[in-house]
C-alpha cells in the first residue's frame, strides 16, 4: 500500500494563493500609445479581449499548479509498504533429559503398529511427535547413562533436535544411570539462557546409581534458578536392583522444582503424558515484525522536472529554432586572389 511519512506537507497546498493574496505583485506602469478611437475599438467587441485574456491566464496556471502539487508530494516522502515480515521469538527454553542406560532395552512397549519395541524406541516415537508441537520454543537434548552428555544445544530447529534424538542408542552413554548429574548439566546449560520460561523434561526408567550430585539436591538448585522440572517414569515399578524404578525420588524432584510427576507404563500412557504437558507448558508467542518500505519521492520529483522543462525550456528551444530559420540563406563564393571558398551571409 502507498503511505506518506509527512502527511502535514499537504497543508501547504494553498500557500501560493495565500502569498499572492497577502503579498500581491508590484504593479509597474508602462508607456502606452493613446489613440482617439480606442473606446470605439473596444465597443466593437467588448467581450472578446477579456475572454481571451482570462482563458490564456487560466491555461498558464495549470502547469505551475501541477508542478507545485508534485513537489509537495515528493516532500511528503511517499513510500510503498511491502507485506510485513514476522518472526516468532522463542519464549521458552525446553531441555529434554533422556535416559540411555541398559535398562531402556526392555521390550515392554508397543509402537503405533502394535509391535513390541524397547522403551527407548517408544520414547523416540512419542517424543518426536511432541517435539513437532513445540514450534516457537528452543529445544535442547541431553542424554545420560554413566555420565550426562549434550546431544543437541538449544535451537529452534526442531527437525535437527528430532534427528539427533533418533540417532541415540541404548548404552552409548554407559549402562548405569547418572540422573542427578544430568539435572546439574541442564542447570548449567540454562546459565546462558535469557528466555522467560525454562523447563526440563526428564525421562528415566531407573534409580540413580552413578551421580555425584543427588537428584533432589540438583532439583533444589534448579528451583532457585527458576527452572521447572517435569519427571516421566518409564518402566516397571516392581523391578528390583539397578533397574528399580525410584518413583519417590522422581516425585520429589518434580515437587522440589515446581514441576509434575508422571508414570508411563505403556505407550498410550506415555502419549497421554505429552498431551498433559502440552496443556501445562502452553506456548506463548512473542512476534517480532518488520515492514519493508521503499521510497518513491524521486518519481514525482522527476515528473515535476520534466513538466517544468516542457513548460519553460521547450518554448525557448522552439523560439531559437524559429530565429535560425529567419536568418538569410548563406552563399558560397570563390576568392579570385586566394582561390579559397568563402561563405557570404
Amino acid at each position: 500500500m502507498l503511505s506518506f511519512v509527512y502527511y502535514w506537507i499537504f497543508l501547504l497546498v494553498p500557500l501560493p494563493w495565500l502569498v499572492r493574496y497577502f503579498a500581491p505583485p508590484q504593479r509597474i506602469s508602462r508607456m502606452g500609445v493613446r489613440v482617439p478611437f480606442g473606446k470605439r475599438l473596444r465597443a466593437c467587441n467588448p467581450g472578446e479581449s477579456l475572454t481571451r485574456s482570462t482563458a490564456r491566464k487560466s491555461a498558464s496556471l495549470v502547469l505551475p499548479i501541477i508542478i507545485w502539487l508534485l513537489l509537495l508530494t515528493a516532500a511528503a516522502r511517499p513510500q510503498w509498504l511491502q507485506p510485513p515480515i514476522t518472526r516468532d521469538l522463542p519464549t521458552r527454553d525446553l531441555l529434554l533429559l533422556v535416559d540411555l542406560s541398559g535398562s531402556m532395552q526392555a521390550e515392554d512397549f508397543t509402537n503405533a503398529a502394535g509391535e513390541k519395541v524397547d522403551r527407548l524406541t517408544a520414547v523416540k516415537e512419542v517424543l518426536g511427535d511432541f517435539l513437532v508441537r513445540r514450534e516457537g520454543d528452543r529445544v535442547g537434548l541431553v542424554v545420560f547413562g554413566d555420565a550426562p552428555f549434550l546431544q543437541a544445544p538449544f535451537s529452534t530447529d526442531l527437525n535437527l533436535s528430532r534427528q539427533l534424538l533418533d540417532e541415540t542408542a541404548i548404552g552409548m552413554a554407559g549402562p548405569r544411570t547418572a540422573f542427578g548429574d544430568a539435572i546439574g548439566l541442564g542447570v548449567n546449560l540454562f546459565e546462558q539462557s535469557d528466555a522467560p520460561a525454562k523447563t526440563i523434561i526428564a525421562l528415566t526408567d531407573g534409580n540413580d546409581t552413578k551421580s555425584q550430585v543427588p537428584p533432589i539436591e540438583a532439583a533444589r538448585i534448579a528451583e532457585e534458578r527458576e527452572i521447572r522440572i517435569h519427571t516421566v517414569a518409564i518402566g516397571d515399578p516392581t523391578s528390583v536392583g539397578e533397574e528399580k524404578l525410584d518413583e519417590e525420588t522422581l516425585r520429589s524432584v518434580a515437587q522440589s522444582s515446581g514441576g509434575s510427576y508422571f508414570f508411563a507404563g505403556d505407550r498410550e500412557q506415555l502419549a497421554g503424558i505429552y498431551d498433559q504437558l502440552d496443556q501445562i507448558e502452553t506456548r506463548e508467542v512473542s512476534i517480532l515484525s518488520y515492514q519493508p518500505r521503499s521510497d518513491l519521492f524521486f518519481w514525482p520529483l522527476l515528473l515535476a522536472l520534466l513538466i517544468s522543462f516542457c513548460h519553460r525550456g521547450f518554448p525557448i528551444l522552439m523560439q531559437s529554432r524559429r530565429e535560425n530559420k529567419l536568418q538569410p540563406p548563406s552563399s558560397v563564393r570563390v576568392d579570385p586572389i586566394t582561390g579559397k571558398l568563402e561563405i557570404v551571409q
